[in-house]
């Protein structure tokens, strides 16, 4: 054995947690994401049964945060379009479903383009400030509190316009999903 300090995640943790934390902050919007992201990365480094198996601790740490950076970018935009649809259990055909996938046949194609016409039409009737928080969070993929920020409102403000412009919008295509359905 060599006379090398054995290494522990107590030493891990002081050894690279501030570099770590300030790493995912520059990669992620909130200081509550960051945190979140680095105790993935510790409860990770909890599961592994011999830390002297790691090559390159710095390596593991690092690439461990990009996945769970990745991992938290998906989930937040799948979260941010699921609002429109409601529940799972009610909609067959989801909405990300529509605006994300790929056009298989020219069918798909062609109800594809209602739908980006639909949505269009039904994003026009919106008041302005509505329609700017939804396509600024949704489509731009801005944060609530970015733009809360840019427009120097109230984030509650934020959220509930947008929360109006969802409501209007599920209301709104309703019917193309229940056209959908009938297909």
């Amino acid at each position: 054995m060599s006379d090398a300090p054995k290494r522990t995640i107590g030493t891990t943790v002081k050894q690279y947690g501030n570099k770590l934390l300030r790493f995912i902050r520059g990669q992620v919007r909130s200081d509550e994401d960051a945190e979140d992201i680095l105790q993935d990365v510790w409860y990770q480094l909890s599961k592994v049964v011999d830390l002297e198996e790691i090559g390159s601790m710095s390596g593991w740490l690092y690439q461990v945060a990009r996945n769970r950076i990745v991992d938290t970018y998906r989930r937040k935009k799948e979260d941010s379009l699921s609002d429109l649809t409601g529940d799972e259990e009610d909609d067959n055909f989801r909405f990300r479903d529509i605006l994300l996938s790929d056009a298989q046949t020219p069918e798909d194609q062609f109800f594809k383009d209602i739908f980006w016409e639909e949505l269009m039409r039904a994003l026009d009737e919106l008041p302005e400030n509505q329609r700017n928080v939804f396509v600024w969070n949704e489509l731009e993929d801005r944060t609530l509190q970015e733009i809360a920020d840019q427009t120097n409102e109230n984030l509650k403000t934020i959220i509930s316009r947008k929360r109006y412009a969802v409501q209007h919008l599920r209301k709104r295509l309703q019917a193309l999903y229940d056209e959908l359905d009938n297909l």
